[in-house]
């Protein structure tokens, strides 16, 4: 069995998150800001999404941060990944204000370290701590910090995308960008742009009310980046998350195309040009290893979460090993020549310079792909862990993995159970070869799920 994840109480898989006003508070910044300062006195860097509750939030934790001593560099409105290259570049570490995906009710801190990751589980927890004890020493008058307005070092981001494809591989190429009202506006159109792309946007203008669509590019709100698509007879739509740390895409024919499709074409194209090793967690689709392997590359799995990944990706290099990708099955991939996070820009650009060296379009590129059926569900229940025990006793003579919560290898499928470590639910997740083999699969899980679960209510 593998080692548990290291539990956080405040901080989630990517930062805090709540509906900001009640459990994401200024105080709450305040506090983050004056622990943060605690712990990496020096140069920091600050940035936040277009969320109303953004300058409130931003301002309080740079209180604390200057409070404590250090020199605040606010960088203003900016994707993730954004701030985590200028931080990567130039800064001792720095806190991003987002909600990422969640809708426009919530907000929240990303902690993000010297080298551009997201802060690792055991410093969370250190910071956790610090913040219990409420006790954090500010300065005296002479030695509190200063604050720079930075706003254009997302220049220099953009630029660092751009440099990493030559010429102008987007040469008579239209596409759609739907940077969902956030931060992206500013950036991904440019990326695309200086690749030679003729780019459209559609929520193209900054606006935490997110009047066009919910932070979260979900099928049903690209409704119109598809229509806008198929009309302007483009190559591709992307649209970005709220942070736009993530990017998926919707193809030339108006169709979404499901988030580990998008990782194994990009991770098909990386993989022919170099060999080594892709890092993902255990519940991205076997698809991913089934395209790898093809090409003579290895995968790495790992808990669920972009940092996890991250951080498995540099301990791999360091080791000695060569790693040429990394990513989630949501649309957040991870290249490591350019820097170890979620990206949205990046892959956005990759999927420009991937179709630039194809004679096909990307609805054929995606067809031509193994075929593969996920199916995700989840079910209320505070029993997660002790269900998951009971499923792993059940399951013993089975091919298992408990690198996060249970996952049951067969041959031609797999299933996943996983507690939220948020929320009172389980989150069942389906893979398989045929669609038949799926639906059998989680039915029998489910089966199994719901009997244990009826016994685990009795006992409590």
């Amino acid at each position: 069995m593998a080692a548990e994840k290291i539990q956080k109480q405040l901080f989630g898989t990517n930062g805090v998150r709540g509906i900001a006003g009640t459990e994401i508070t200024p105080d709450l910044a305040l506090a983050i800001g004056k622990v943060l300062g605690t712990m990496r006195p020096g140069r920091i860097a600050v940035g936040r999404d277009t969320r109303t509750t953004g300058p409130a939030l931003a301002n309080a934790l740079k209180a604390g941060l200057l409070a404590t001593g250090c020199r605040v560099i606010d960088c203003g409105v900016l994707p993730t990944p954004a701030l985590q290259y200028i931080i990567k570049e130039h800064y001792d570490g720095g806190a991003m204000i987002t909600a990422s995906h969640n809708p426009p009710e919530y907000n929240g801190v990303k902690i993000i370290e010297p080298d551009g990751t997201e802060m690792g589980d055991e410093e969370t927890v250190r910071l956790e701590h610090l913040l219990s004890k409420n006790s954090t020493p500010v300065k005296l008058w002479s030695e509190v910090g200063t604050e720079t307005a930075a706003p254009n070092l997302i220049e220099e981001y953009v630029e660092a995308v751009v440099r990493h494809f030559t010429g102008k591989p987007g040469s008579g190429m239209t596409v759609i960008v739907d940077p969902g009202s956030g931060p992206a506006c500013q950036t991904t159109p440019a990326i695309l742009q200086a690749l030679g792309c003729r780019v459209l946007t559609i929520n193209g203008v900054m606006d935490g009310t997110f009047p066009g669509r919910l932070p979260e590019p979900s099928p049903e709100g690209l409704a119109n980046l598809a229509a806008l698509v198929k009309a302007n007879n483009a190559a591709f739509g992307v649209a970005h998350d709220g942070d736009a740390d993530r990017a998926v895409f919707v193809d030339n024919k108006g169709n979404f195309v499901e988030e580990n499709h998008e990782f194994a074409l990009i991770a098909q194209y990386i993989c022919r040009n170099a060999k080594g090793a892709i890092v993902t967690p255990v519940s991205t689709s076997q698809l991913v290893e089934q395209v790898a392997n093809a090409e003579g590359c290895t995968v790495q799995y790992t808990p669920v979460g972009s940092i996890y990944v991250a951080r498995k990706m540099r301990e791999l290099i360091d080791s000695g090993i060569s790693v040429v990708f990394g990513g989630e099955g949501n649309g957040g991939l991870i290249f490591p020549d350019h820097q170890f996070c979620r990206d949205g820009g990046m892959t956005a650009a990759s999927m420009v310079f991937l179709l630039s060296l194809s004679n096909q379009n990307l609805s054929t590129l995606i067809e031509h792909l193994p075929k593969r059926q996920m199916i995700k569900e989840k079910l209320a229940t505070p029993h997660g862990v002790e269900l998951i025990k009971r499923l792993g006793e059940q399951y013993s003579g089975e091919s298992i993995d408990y690198t996060d919560g249970l996952k049951i290898n067969r041959p031609d499928s797999w299933v996943l159970i996983r507690a939220s470590g948020t929320e009172p639910l389980v989150r069942i997740m389906v893979d398989a070869d045929e669609s038949a083999t799926a639906i059998a699969l989680l039915a029998e899980i489910k089966k199994s799920v719901l009997e244990n679960l009826e016994v685990l209510s009795h006992t409590h």
